[in-house]
């Protein structure tokens, strides 16, 4: 296990921080456009990004899309009950805190190696409610009362894949116990041509909610290339237009699908139940190029 640093918790922290955790290689690399901000890569593949000064900042693409969907689920200022299946460097669980001061969260992060590192290098507001178990993300889920969680997030990632137990309606009738009637589930998918995965999971969520959308760069939709897709789900209608709006005004814009259209992207794809599910398929390394 190596490291280097220079002042990690000061304004002048610009070496990378590199541990062996429990998901591979770590690195916490320093931003060198904004003091006290870094990114977190495993195994060279970028996971997220921090703003320690500024943690309602939200750099990644994809993390900004589902900041769009946290806005929606609560107005600025109103506290969310939230669960964050997937911990990375807890730049979501920041964000609400930060955006929606007094939310109650509770973030499930299966590497307790990289759990250590984040806490120790990135240290979370000792103010904020939010509680971190180094656990199975479906075991961990599995704790959450009925119906307590305004706003479930799914954004797991083991070797660069969604493991397939995430990724079922079996799964998915876990989270719905957990939401709170009107609560928001969001997703982040990876997937690329021919889109196989992403049409089964959204096949898989119209099989348990009523209500989706889906956010994801155009040319990711037409199979053009790999790359991220937010799912997002209810069993009450979702604020879609406003969610089209923010999302066509991001730097990155992108398209959201919901409705006929979202049905008949699918291509007639059957849900996905635990006995036949697969992890989600594996990146080209040309992405992280």
């Amino acid at each position: 296990m190596g490291k280097s640093r220079n002042a990690r918790r000061g304004r002048a922290a610009v070496e990378t921080v590199t541990e062996n955790v429990d998901g591979g290689l770590a690195e916490l690399v320093p931003d060198r456009e904004r003091t006290r901000a870094w990114t977190l890569l495993i195994d060279g593949a970028p996971q997220s990004h921090v703003d320690l000064d500024d943690p309602a900042f939200l750099s990644f693409e994809y993390q900004r899309r589902l900041g769009h969907v946290i806005d929606l689920a609560a107005p600025a200022g109103r506290p969310l009950q939230a669960v964050h299946l997937g911990g990375g460097a807890f730049t979501l669980a920041r964000y609400i805190a930060a955006t929606r001061p007094r939310s109650t969260q509770q973030v499930v992060e299966k590497d307790a190696g990289l759990v250590q590192l984040v806490r120790r290098e990135l240290p979370l507001d000792p103010g904020a409610r939010i509680r971190v178990r180094s656990t199975d993300a479906r075991a961990g889920l599995a704790k959450v009362p009925d119906g307590w969680a305004q706003l479930v997030i799914a954004d797991v990632f083991s070797g660069a894949r969604t493991p397939a137990h995430l990724t079922s309606t079996e799964f998915l009738d876990e989270v719905r116990r957990a939401l709170a009637p009107g609560g928001i589930f969001a997703a982040n998918l990876a997937d690329g041509p021919p889109l196989a995965h992403l049409r089964g999971q959204i096949a898989t969520a119209a099989d348990r909610f009523p209500e989706l959308a889906l956010v994801a760069d155009p040319a990711v939709l037409r199979g053009k290339r790999f790359g991220n897709a937010v799912l997002v789900a209810c069993d009450h209608p979702l604020p879609v237009a406003e969610l089209t709006r923010r999302a066509a005004c991001d730097p990155q814009p992108a398209r959201v699908e919901h409705g006929r259209a979202l049905t008949d992207f699918t291509g007639g794809a059957a849900p996905v139940e635990d006995a036949a599910a697969v992890a989600s398929p594996a990146p080209p390394p040309s992405v992280f190029r």
